[in-house]
């Protein structure tokens, strides 16, 4: 492929040659002038092949292809890149739109030449370009204070996007007509458009500046000149496609509450529909309500369709507005299969059936009964043989509302909120180990305030663990280490919880910058322990219907930056995680634990190796401890890697991740695990490349990584970057740690 890429003339035609770029000059004539050379570049087609360090890799691939069409040739210029020539390279077309843009941007006397020069079989094109003063905003003079419309558009001015001396920009003055336009949207302007407003631009002010009328044109029908209020709603909640329309009231119309439900078949109860709409009779139109409405409507998840329309009502400044709302089908049965990989280097399928009612009870309410069989595969381990097979049923019923007796609560952004009921029975077999089974109920609200910011609160939340047959050769090894005892105890988990999301990507895209932050706080046994007056220092656990119940504060932040530069994308990640047994517990329920290391943590160690603290536990080795399973109160971790496009479905990464847990009390089984004023010093560091397979619908990922701090080594040993020696077997085996997974770590 490099041989190939650095031969990117093999394939050029004769007369021809391959276009590399080109070079820009800006010629300021000692006038000040603000103008980059990026910003030319943006603006000149096409662009060359793209290149890494020199090489063009992806034009390599291409001409690896040469000209067959067929097999992996085809596959070949499919992730290649065809070679860019001169012969499509206009000059002359790139300095038209050079001048034209950079005018655009108030550079009026702007010029541009170009030319190309032809080395061998490489063609490079040079641009010089005299953008001289670039002009500013001298003034801006709104329009005069007569007329409804007219006060409207001047209370505007104080937002104006149009500043005085700001440089003057054809883009900007779009946007400040777009921003009018939007405002007075929301006041009831409702036949108004951005189309009407007209900014003439003056330049004989002097000192290359301009000054800047806002008008409204003289064309303008007099209904964009108006308010208008809305007059009547009417819903058809039951509307077919194929049916023509029908826009007048029949008998089986329902007045409720102001809106007029037209559904001959009463699909749905009316009350619905007043807790989702956002205009009533009598509102000022509003766009915002308008687009707000047809999103609710959209995200209850029961209709297939939606859509609405306004009209002219008799009488002055009324609107009717009409939506035709098509429901999806009520019930539905669907399979799924599908691939999963978990933060302990488990990787597997899963199948799952899944029955749903869209409207349960004729108020848009979804339930959902599903059951599914997994099986896993746990890789990276030290052992094989010990995977896990999954299985279980789950039943929720979500209404789309707040469910709180005596108050009425909603929300008034796009998104509906839910109340939630869940109902569900696990069980996990780990072969060669133990079987436990598991109950566990919710009752709980989830709601967005935007597309970004998402809250869930489970006030009631039940989980009832139980182990049902524990091996031999399980209970052996807890004799050696009393640790295993944890994962095979009876726990009862009654308790509440709250999450934050906060995605800021959510709305920009893959390719963007921004943050990613997930919060959580849950507690659990609190009220009981209050009861009981539960304390399990006077070593007597207090009991909640016949069973020990856990009783504890935990909270875990985990907050991400993805930094974009160009195609490559830094992404960064600190998660920090602190559990207090209290009461009626001395350590965390097993479930509740952190844990690290594993595919999506620390890669450079195995799932749950590591810690707490200078504990050594998890590295050691043999057959009576089976696998690691090393868990904590506390947790700090910290991931960052750099991810690299290689063309076609393939991109690759280099990482760095460090942490560790720790322990909140001290506990004689794992000595150093306790969290100490030392815990900086002992944190596992490692790092690793990978390579990533994207092929849209999955995202496969093999990361290989090394340890290069160890935590459970006497303090001033602990850094082994001295000790790499991939020649050596033994320490291969002991430190290359691979890992599968699917989808991104973080």
């Amino acid at each position: 492929m490099l041989m190939a890429g650095c031969n990117a003339t093999k394939h050029v035609p004769e007369g021809d040659a391959l276009y590399t770029g080109a070079k820009i000059t800006i010629d300021k004539k000692g006038v000040k002038a603000d103008l980059k050379k990026t910003t030319v570049e943006e603006l000149i087609r096409p662009k060359p092949n793209a290149s890494f360090l020199g090489v063009r890799f992806k034009l390599g691939i291409y001409n690896l292809a040469g000209k067959g069409n067929k097999g992996l040739n085809k596959i070949l210029k499919k992730w290649g890149e065809k070679p860019v020539l001169l012969s499509q390279v206009s000059v002359e077309k790139n300095i038209s739109i050079i001048e034209n843009n950079l005018e655009n941007m108030g550079y009026f006397n702007v010029q541009a030449s170009g030319d190309t020069t032809i080395k061998g079989r490489k063609a490079l094109a040079s641009y010089t370009v005299t953008p001289y003063s670039q002009y500013t905003i001298n003034g801006v003079q709104f329009l005069p204070d007569s007329g409804t419309l007219n006060r409207a558009i001047n209370k505007t001015a104080g937002e104006s996007l149009l500043k005085v001396g700001d440089p003057f920009s054809l883009a900007t003055i779009t946007n400040e007509r777009l921003r009018i336009d939007a405002v007075l949207k929301e006041k009831g302007f409702f036949y108004f458009s951005a189309e009407h407003l007209l900014l003439e631009v003056d330049t004989t002010a002097g000192s290359n500046t301009v000054n800047l009328f806002l008008k409204v044109k003289p064309q303008v029908p007099g209904q964009a000149k108006e308010k208008y209020f809305i007059n009547n709603v009417y819903i058809y909640s039951n509307y077919q496609l194929s049916a023509s329309r029908a826009d007048t009231t029949t008998g089986d119309t329902i007045s409720f509450r102001g809106y007029n439900v037209i559904d001959g078949n009463k699909t749905f109860k009316p009350l619905v529909f007043d807790r989702v709409m956002r205009f009533s009779p009598e509102d000022i139109y509003s766009r915002k309500d308008h687009n707000v409405t047809l999103a609710r409507l959209t995200n209850l998840g029961t209709f297939k369709f939606v859509k609405n329309r306004f009209e002219t009502a008799p009488g002055n400044n009324r609107l009717n507005v009409f939506y035709y709302l098509t429901p999806q089908p009520k019930k539905s049965l669907s399979a799924e299969i599908g691939g999963l990989t978990k933060s302990n280097n488990v990787t597997g399928s899963e199948v799952t059936l899944k029955w749903r009612n869209r409207n349960t009870f004729k108020g848009a309410e979804l339930f959902t009964a599903s059951a599914y069989f997994g099986t896993e595969v746990q890789y990276s381990g030290q052992f094989s043989g010990y995977n896990t097979l999954r299985y279980g049923a789950e039943a929720t019923l979500a209404y789309p509302r707040f469910v709180v007796p005596v108050i009425r609560l909603n929300t008034t952004g796009s998104f509906v909120p839910r109340t939630f009921i869940k109902l569900g029975y696990d069980v996990l077999k780990r072969q060669k180990l133990f079987t436990l089974n598991s109950f566990r109920g919710e009752f709980g609200y989830s709601w967005k305030q935007n597309i970004r910011t998402e809250h869930q609160l489970t006030p009631i939340s039940i989980n009832y663990i139980k182990p049902i047959d524990v091996s031999p050769e399980y209970t052996a090894s807890i004799a050696n280490k009393p640790l295993l005892q944890r994962a095979v105890t009876r726990q009862f988990i009654f308790g509440s919880n709250y999450n934050f999301n906060y995605n800021q990507l959510a709305d920009k895209g893959e390719n963007a910058s921004g943050i990613y932050f997930n919060g959580l706080l849950d507690v659990s046994g609190n009220i009981a322990g209050l009861i009981t007056g539960a304390n399990v220092r006077k070593g007597d656990t207090s009991k909640l219907f016949e069973l020990p119940f856990s009783q504890y504060v935990k909270t875990e932040g985990d907050f991400r930056y993805y930094k974009k530069m160009g195609k490559k994308t830094l992404a960064n990640r600190i998660i920090v995680g602190v559990g207090v047994p209290i009461g009626n517990s001395s350590i965390l329920p097993y479930v509740k634990q952190f844990f690290i290391g594993g595919n999506n943590s620390l890669r450079a160690f195995r799932s749950r190796s590591v810690g707490p603290g200078t504990y050594n536990g998890g590295q050691r080795i043999n057959t009576a401890q089976l696998f690691p399973d090393l868990t904590g109160d506390l947790k700090l971790e910290l991931n960052s890697e750099l991810r690299v496009p290689l063309g076609g479905f393939f991109s690759t990464a280099a990482f760095v991740d460090a942490g560790n847990i720790w322990l909140f009390n001290t506990d004689p089984n794992q000595p150093g695990g306790k969290l100490s004023k030392d815990f900086l010093s002992q944190l596992a560091v490692g790092a690793g490349i990978g390579l990533r397979i994207d092929v849209t619908i999955l995202l496969l990922r093999l990361d290989v990584a090394i340890p290069l701090r160890l935590p459970y080594q006497p303090q001033g040993q602990r850094w082994v970057i001295d000790q790499i020696n991939p020649g050596s077997s033994d320490w291969r085996k002991q430190n290359i740690v691979f890992n599968l997974a699917i989808g991104y770590p973080f």
